[in-house]
Order: C-alpha cells, then structure tokens, then sequence
C-alpha cells in the first residue's frame, strides 16, 4: 500500500511517517503542493493521500483539485480549520474526509481504513485480502474470525488484536506496550503484563503445544513477534 503524505510541519509529518510505517505502508513525504504533485505524477497510483490544508506554494485546495482531474484516490485532509463552512469546501473540491489537528494517529489510521473499505466496496481500491493466511490459521480481519486446520476458534476481542497485530508483520518484534496499545487502546498504558495474560490464552487456543509455541513467540526482555517459519 503506497501513501503520499503531504505535510509541511517536520514533527507533524514524522509522526505520521513512523505510524504508518510501522503498519507496513510505502510512504511518499512532500512539504509543499509542487512537489506533492510532482510526486503524485511520478509514482502513482497511490491507495491514500494524507494532504495538509496549509501548505507553501500550491495549497491543499488547489493540490486536491489538481489530482481530482485525474484520479479518484482516496484523500484526507489535515486542518487546523475548525468552521464547518471551511470543512466543507474540502469536501467539495474532492476530499473523502477529513481531520482537525491537534489529532490522534489511532483515529487518523481508522479513518483512513473507512474510507479504503468505502472505496472497495464501490469496486475501487483494494484494501487488503480478504484472509490472511498464516500455516494452518486463517484469519479474516473484517469478519473479525478465526479458523485453525478449518475449525472456528473464538478468540476474545484483545486476543483477535493481539493475534492480527502479530499475524500482519512476521519476525517484527513488538513490545508489550505497543502490543496494549493496539489490542486495548492507549487508555490502558502502565498495565503492560496484562499482555502476558492474553498471550497465554491465545496460545491456549491456537498453538499445538502452548508451552512451545510456534506461531507467538517471546522475545526475552522485550516483548513478543510472530514465528517466521510459518
């Protein structure tokens, strides 16, 4: 999945770069509307473009315009605008939504996904495949379900976070903060050994052997990642 981010504030933009590189997305970063468009002309097609409103030498506006006369991709705008008539206008040139700062990434991911299964439910961009397969797991992420060798397995809605989370990056390393953060929201920091309550249930229930785990792997004094050899 390939992003173009337009952002001219360099700790809003790597914020925004670190997030979504870490969920796995091919970012292109521009800080001004001639070289968004420059961008977008050399490497389409892009899945989204994260388009901030106030940018130097081309503005938002005029960028979403621009690419509007020739494509259709999903585009989200950053805007400190808080006038509802300033919201809509950007609805009106060709944007498909819409975010004010100060933001939360979180919600920002969210949108984003929103507005990719709108588009490919129309026949448009595909989001992602409709089941990842891992060995002999098969998980489907918008039926929110499991199945081990053809068999339904129930999974808590933490475990299914924590076991897509894992699934989506083989051999990456997640720490059990990050994992808490994305299984049960950023309320829940400071309680990071819960983790270790819900990996053992999912294990329970998937593993062969949940005291020699093959798919949910520890990784001594961090954390946890996904078995590569699946």
């Amino acid at each position: 999945m390939k992003m173009l981010v337009v952002e001219d504030e360099p700790e809003i933009m790597a914020l925004i770069v670190n997030y979504f590189s870490e969920e796995g997305w091919e970012i292109y970063q521009a800080t001004d509307g001639f070289q968004a468009l420059e961008l977008f002309q050399q490497h389409s097609p892009f899945d989204t473009v994260i388009l901030d409103w106030m940018i130097p030498k081309k503005n938002g506006l005029d960028v979403c315009r621009a690419i509007r006369q020739s494509s259709t991709v999903p585009i989200l705008f950053l805007t400190a605008k808080t006038e509802e008539i300033d919201k809509l206008f950007g609805l009106e040139v060709g944007a498909d939504d819409y975010i004010t700062k100060p933001f939360s990434l979180r919600e920002l991911s969210m949108r984003i996904r929103v507005i990719l299964r709108r588009v490919q439910q129309a026949g448009g961009v595909k989001e992602e495949p409709a089941v990842m397969t891992r060995g002999s797991l098969h998980i489907f992420p918008e039926e929110f379900r499991v199945t081990l060798e053809g068999k339904d397995i129930p999974l808590t809605r933490t475990e299914f976070r924590l076991l897509e989370t894992l699934a989506t990056s083989p051999g990456r390393v997640y720490s059990r903060l990050q994992l808490l953060e994305k299984a049960l929201g950023e309320e829940y920091a400071g309680y990071e050994r819960s983790i270790d309550t819900h990996v053992l249930n999912l294990r329970k229930k998937i593993e062969q052997d949940p005291s020699h785990p093959a798919y949910v792997l520890t990784v001594f004094g961090i954390g946890y990642k996904w078995g590569e050899m699946r």
